[in-house]
């Protein structure tokens, strides 16, 4: 078993690519920073935009000349500068530069700059509004800089952590900036700048990246040939497995629905198999989604509603368990009441007989009425709401594959890092009902085990609540 252990941790060191991440804030993003300089007779800003995969593959049918143009006008009907309450209109003074970059799975992401300039006389305060993109999400950020003969004070963060959108510092990509105004008071002076220092430091690069970053890692090397389809196939499905690992995808809730239902292996499986099911499915959907209705509908407009359907879903489950378990421990309280009524009635001679049926007659109640409540109904329930989220990463697999033409290599891969991260959830389900067999030969305390049921339950709900707490804000 060793042996085999270790072949299949060296397999799994070849078959990974080195984890890292075109985007850290993930494929959908549409970031944007405008640097300010308030100069004496100007203001100058230069407006840098970049978007991720999955922006960029909307445009995919757009030329570069085209795309630039839509973003041109984009960033300066966006950008608003008012000076002492008058707004004055900013102008380009250099070409607008636009490139593509490497992103992952093959796929490209855009980076455009434009360089503006306003001209002014003696400003006193200066407003600078940054609305292009309102719906999009994505780092936002407005820099001040020092000008040349003048005195600016701003509440505005001041130093570039991103070095124009290139880097992204670690720290705080959980609560990225959403800088849309920012407010400057101006006095001649000799080119300074007060303001408070910018939080972070740089740490993951989002220019220059070679596409071999994770699950779309594997696509790419796929789609060029470099390995054997079946050992890439072995690495799709591992990087499900560890993907599962991540936080959340419902570990915590299938472990607790197995315990709060008292289910199999059997369960534990077809919990796995739907899981497998249902996040292939919901892949397929969203990149229908984003190939189709993106005019329309916006990819990432949906995570929030499917999070929310999923939370509700999880709610009603863990709430049909906890009522199951709740009338479970009524009935048997009213069995054991009922017996001690009969007990009198029995002469004292067959207490002993009585005693050691009673035994075995509460073991064949006990079965009876605290049975396997477990039906496929919520069994499915549960998988399609551990399932229903789709990986932004197998997204990103699906949409490479349509730009290279290799639809049937990319819907593989995701088949296959779905069933890796079904793996995942059918091992702990397993261990899970496993560890009930266990826990009668440690010698648990009765009152103990009788109480994990409706503790899962609880479990359940309070992950759902968490779920849906979690999607209402966004949608809201």
């Amino acid at each position: 078993m060793r042996r085999w252990a270790l072949c299949v941790a060296t397999l799994l060191a070849l078959a990974l690519p080195a984890v890292a991440q075109a985007h850290p804030l993930g494929n959908f993003t549409v970031n944007q920073q405008a640097q300010v300089a308030i100069s004496d007779g100007r203001v100058d800003v230069r407006w840098v935009l970049d978007k991720a995969e999955i922006p960029t593959f909307q445009d995919r049918r757009l030329s570069a000349e085209q795309l630039l143009g839509q973003v041109r006008e984009e960033g300066r009907r966006g950008l608003a500068l008012v000076v002492d309450g008058r707004e004055v209109a900013l102008r380009e003074v250099a070409a607008p530069r636009i490139a593509f970059l490497p992103g992952q799975g093959g796929l490209k992401t855009t980076r455009v700059e434009l360089t503006l300039r306003a001209p002014v006389d003696g400003p006193s305060r200066v407003e600078l509004r940054l609305q292009s993109f309102p719906d999009r999400q994505g780092w936002r950020a407005i820099v001040p800089l020092a000008g040349e003969g003048t005195a600016v004070r701003t509440d505005v963060p001041s130093g570039d952590p991103t070095d124009g959108l290139r880097t992204y510092p670690q720290a705080i990509l959980g609560s990225p900036p959403d800088q849309r105004m920012a407010t400057f008071a101006v006095e001649p002076g000799d080119g300074t700048l007060v303001a408070p220092p910018a939080p972070g430091e740089p740490a993951q690069r989002s220019e220059a990246d070679d596409g071999g970053s994770g699950f779309a890692g594997v696509f790419a090397q796929a789609a060029a040939g470099e390995e054997v389809l079946v050992f890439l196939l072995f690495a799709a499905l591992a990087w499900g497995a560890l993907h599962a690992l991540s936080p959340g995808h419902g570990k915590a809730m299938v472990a607790a629905y197995l315990v709060g239902t008292r289910g199999t292996a059997r369960h534990a499986v077809a919990l796995g198999g739907v899981v497998t099911a249902t996040h292939t499915i919901g892949v397929f959907a969203l990149g229908l989604v984003t190939l189709l209705l993106s005019q329309y509908v916006l990819p990432e407009d949906l995570y929030p509603w499917l999070t929310l359907v999923s939370g509700l879903m999880v709610v009603a489950i863990g709430a049909g368990v906890l009522r199951s378990r709740v009338r479970a421990a009524r009935r048997a309280r009213g069995h054991g009441a009922h017996d001690h009524d009969r007990w009198p009635h029995h002469h004292h001679g067959h207490q002993d007989h009585h005693h050691e049926h009673d035994g075995h007659g509460h073991s064949h109640g006990h079965h009876h009425h605290m049975p396997d409540e477990l039906s496929w109904k919520g069994v499915l329930g549960m998988g399609a709401a551990a399932g229903l989220i789709p990986c932004p990463s197998a997204l990103v697999v699906l949409l490479a594959a349509v730009a290279q033409q290799q639809v049937a290599l990319g819907m593989a891969l995701i088949v296959a890092f779905s069933v890796g991260l079904a793996t995942t959830l059918i091992i702990l389900g397993l261990l899970v009902v496993s560890a009930r067999g266990v826990s009668g030969r440690l010698r648990i305390p009765s009152r103990v085990i009788a109480t994990l049921p409706a503790v899962s339950a609880l479990i359940i709900l309070g992950a759902g609540c968490m779920l849906t707490a979690q999607a209402v804000p966004q949608i809201v």
